[in-house]
């Protein structure tokens, strides 16, 4: 049985102090529960604060991004032994966010703007690499824009965009790896993909990866739905038999929220 795990993406929310009230919050209202794992992603500045205030708790580290060099001139960027120290286990890469593919339109980003959110599928098969490489489990996400979807495309992006992200990844790796179904136009806008559509196009990343490895291989792989996963529509999604967990946006700054998301799983 595939463990569940739910994962809070905090993006840009939580100064040190915000982040421990959350924690300090968030704490008493998980039980722990057998086969789920409960992941937080804060930002990079409080990532060291947190990883002090979950010490000896269910709750485990992670970070938001990686880059795929150890040191040198890359302003701006976090390496794997800067995350690996502050205690994370865990990396979110290929956001559709850090793609520069939002689900609604910002009104300042055009498109040179959008260019400063570089990822691409080749970066992201690059930073997917290093986390493995340096025992960081990479959550992987692909997913389609509202325009993709409706001209038909959902299935060959999202296959492609995972089949791009495994370039390289092993038979042996491939069950480290976590793969979170991230529909573009349900990300921050209210919108939830239908439970049996998410878990329909998450059958389609199982499905890719079995082509790629084999049908074993695939069934030991951890898929996520994220999208405006709620409390309210969690227990559903969570029942489908592709979808083994979430990953959370803005649910996981309430901390009853998160905690009953959790809970539904």
């Amino acid at each position: 049985m595939r463990p569940r795990i739910i994962a809070g993406n905090w993006k840009m929310n939580g100064t040190r102090i915000e982040s421990e009230a959350l924690i300090d919050s968030l704490r008493p209202l998980l039980n722990p529960v057998d086969n789920v794992h409960i992941v937080v992603c804060p930002p990079f500045t409080a990532l060291a604060r947190v990883s002090r205030l979950i010490q000896d708790t269910e709750i485990e580290l992670g970070g938001q991004d990686v880059f795929w060099k150890d040191k040198g001139a890359y302003t701006g960027f976090i390496s794997p032994a800067m995350l690996l120290e502050v205690g994370c286990s865990y990396v979110i890469v290929g956001h559709s966010e850090r793609r520069g593919r939002f689900g609604v339109p910002e009104p300042d980003f055009d498109a040179e703007i959008l260019k400063q959110f570089g990822d691409n599928d080749e970066s992201v098969n690059r930073k997917l690499k290093t986390a493995l490489a340096n025992d960081l489990r990479p959550i992987c996400c692909v997913g389609e824009t509202l325009t993709e979807r409706q001209a038909g495309n959902t299935d060959a992006i999202v296959a492609a965009q995972t089949q791009a992200a495994l370039l390289e990844v092993t038979p042996e790796q491939i069950a480290t790896v976590i793969f979170a179904y991230e529909p573009v136009w349900a990300i921050g806008t209210g919108e939830t993909c239908a439970s049996d559509e998410a878990d329909r196009v998450c059958g389609v990343i199982r499905q890719t990866l079995a082509k790629l490895y084999s049908p074993e291989h695939s069934e030991q792989v951890v898929i996520q739905y994220g999208g405006s996963v709620k409390p309210d529509n969690a227990r559903e999604l969570l029942a489908k038999p592709n979808i083994d967990g979430a990953l959370v946006g803005g649910a996981s700054l309430k901390a009853a929220d998160f905690a009953a998301i959790v809970a539904a799983a």
